[in-house]
């Protein structure tokens, strides 16, 4: 069998820069088929994910994991696995690639965030599978970061120029155990793949991190500087941080983030940025067998609350540096 895609329009989709997100519909295919022409045509999938800031594949045959993991294997990039990233998330692997997208439970938000940006080693392209969509809501929410990063010009330009010059640095408390109730609440142990707090020191030495041990054995931890914007091969600058997930959703944000400098990042200005963002949104509302791309560069994502079960799966590509 040979596998039949083609390009659709969906409610809400937006136009401008780029179609966003690109929505291509299977008909007429099999797993077999499906993994084969991503294979065939991984290249300029990839190149549209960067035009586009996203792709979704609607109508494909996936049903479980290990079908997800052979069309990730497909596009013939590097397995970011979860155990070497620094995710605060806790996770559940199903396969070396595939794992569960976040534990947080279903009245948690994951609010929008380049992922990994609060570290300085992050994948640059995302691979979602939804198993099971949510009986109600459980959006994927999307935002093109050029989009805001330009609204950003208009409406906070002393605020972006801040942004850009300076950087931003983050603070974050990695709990002893793993903590499911969080969306942040993976341990430092399983954070830093370390088994003692001096293995954890040394770790965090390396990659030029600041960090106090807490009465409870918890480790609070403070990034180097770290880029607020980047610079596309494009030429486009995106607003590529964790600022509004750490702004939104982290405990105490006025001591989790500053500026490279140390000082304070003003809650007018992100209280627009998280509104500027809002605005921008395309909610990605998952259909069991959905598969997605995002580039990581372009686009922020997050997670709605949602009721019921919802499984969405992710696996994460190709390691980048903040260096």
């Amino acid at each position: 069998m040979t596998a039949s895609l083609q390009t659709v329009a969906v409610t809400d989709q937006q136009q401008e820069p780029s179609v966003f997100p690109l929505v291509y519909q299977a008909t007429d295919t099999d797993v077999d088929a499906f993994v084969n022409w991503i294979s065939d045509n991984h290249q300029r999938v990839l190149d549209e994910s960067a035009e586009h800031g996203a792709i979704l594949f609607r109508g494909v045959p996936i049903t479980t994991d290990q079908d997800f993991d052979r069309v990730v294997r497909a596009f013939g990039i590097d397995n970011f696995t979860y155990r070497e990233s620094l995710s605060n998330a806790v996770r559940i692997n199903r396969t070396d690639r595939v794992f569960t997208a976040n534990e947080a439970p279903p009245d948690v938000s994951i609010y929008l965030h380049h992922e990994m940006a609060q570290t300085p080693i992050f994948p640059g392209k995302l691979f979602f599978f939804c198993e099971k969509a949510a009986e109600e809501l459980g959006a994927t929410p999307l935002c093109r970061s050029d989009k805001l990063y330009d609204a950003l010009v208009r409406e906070t330009p002393g605020f972006l120029a801040d942004c850009e010059r300076l950087g931003v640095r983050y603070s974050n408390t990695m709990p002893a155990e793993d903590d499911a109730a969080s969306g942040q609440g993976r341990s430092w142990r399983s954070t830093l793949s370390v088994e003692d707090q001096a293995a954890a020191e040394a770790k965090l030495k390396d990659l030029g991190y600041d960090w106090v041990w807490e009465a409870d054995g918890s480790l609070r931890a403070t990034t180097p500087v770290l880029p607020a914007v980047r610079t596309l091969p494009s030429g486009r600058k995106v607003f590529f941080n964790q600022l509004i997930a750490a702004y939104r959703g982290w405990q105490n944000p006025d001591r989790a983030l500053s500026f490279g400098d140390g000082s304070p990042l003003p809650s007018t200005a992100m209280d627009r940025v998280c509104t500027l963002a809002e605005e921008l949104c395309f909610d990605l509302a998952w259909q069991t067998g959905d598969v997605a791309i995002v580039d990581n560069y372009v686009v922020m994502h997050g997670r709605r609350p949602f009721r019921g079960t919802r499984r969405v799966l992710v696996a994460l590509g190709a390691v980048e540096s903040a260096a």
